[in-house]
């Protein structure tokens, strides 16, 4: 089975930990870039006139920066994002209808602040239609990260 992590990471957390994820499960890695990176202001959840706020609730796409050559290749897809109002950031939703996901498994983690995984599985599946969506949580380190994959 070829696995890929692909991951968003506003401020390094994510990034990080899919690293380190890669490294053990000898994986690839693609990181979700926006077109226009975010500011610290962008992400100020706090403003309601942000760039993250407008993004999230106008349901606005984010354009990507590059594309996963070969995605065909791949079996498996870990998908890794800071948890946005309980589900992935819209960055991450615009990547993953640019991909055809027909059979194959995916599985979501996210890091945090403090905000639960909220219904993150079930909003992410529609835009990964036609693969199988394993399950989504939220973690704090590699050795979460590990023990939730084993429970897959």
């Amino acid at each position: 089975m070829k696995t890929l992590i692909v991951y968003f990471s506003a401020e390094g957390a994510t990034a990080a930990l899919a690293e380190k994820l890669a490294k053990e499960l000898i994986a690839d890695t693609f990181e979700i870039k926006p077109q226009k990176l975010y500011t610290k202001a962008d992400l100020n959840w706090k403003n309601p006139m942000s760039r993250c706020n407008k993004e999230k609730f106008g349901k606005k796409d984010v354009p990507v920066e590059g594309t996963v050559e070969s995605f065909d290749a791949y079996d498996e897809v870990l998908i890794g994002f800071p948890i946005w109002y309980g589900c992935a950031p819209n960055v991450v939703n615009t990547f993953c209808k640019a991909y055809d996901w027909t059979g194959k498994k995916v599985a979501a983690f996210a890091t945090s602040g403090g905000s639960g995984i909220g219904k993150t599985r079930e909003k992410l599946q529609p835009y990964v239609n036609g693969a199988e969506v394993l399950d989504a949580v939220r973690v704090a380190d590699l050795a979460e990260l590990k023990e939730w994959l084993e429970s897959l």
